[in-house]
């Protein structure tokens, strides 16, 4: 299997993929999906839902797309599927913590102290926001 994979990596035909917009689109388009499993660490309140949602749509279509083309991209394919896996999974997050009481049981589980600063900086937020 190993002198198989060495002879096509010397062939013409790997050359040619690799120098290939079938090669190179998807390692260039590999920097959403590796922000968004990024992403799955931060706070959800920084989530934002139309965004999350729109990349889960762009790659359910791109995904689509690479599996369409001929010759299938499975480079594209694998790249778009976890995208939109990280995306589901962020989207999940926030409906959670925005419509299913996330939110609430996160502000109760932090000290006084922590939620008294954060009203204030709320409060002063909106004071310098109506002006």
């Amino acid at each position: 299997m190993a002198a198989r994979f060495m002879s096509w990596i010397q062939s013409p035909a790997a050359r040619e993929y690799f120098f290939s917009t079938h090669f190179w689109g998807p390692v260039a388009n590999w920097g959403l999906p590796l922000a968004a499993l990024a992403d799955l660490r931060k706070d959800e309140e920084v989530i934002s839902g139309a965004m999350t949602t729109a990349l889960a749509s762009y790659s359910l279509v791109f995904m689509r797309f690479a599996w369409r083309v001929q010759p299938r991209n499975y480079l594209l394919f694998a790249c778009h599927a976890t995208n939109a896996t990280a995306q589901t999974i962020q989207l999940g997050r926030f409906s959670n913590y925005w419509y299913f009481g996330g939110r609430d049981k996160a502000i109760e589980s932090k000290p006084v102290t922590q939620q008294v600063v954060e009203v204030t900086q709320d409060a002063a937020a909106k004071v310098v926001a109506s002006k």
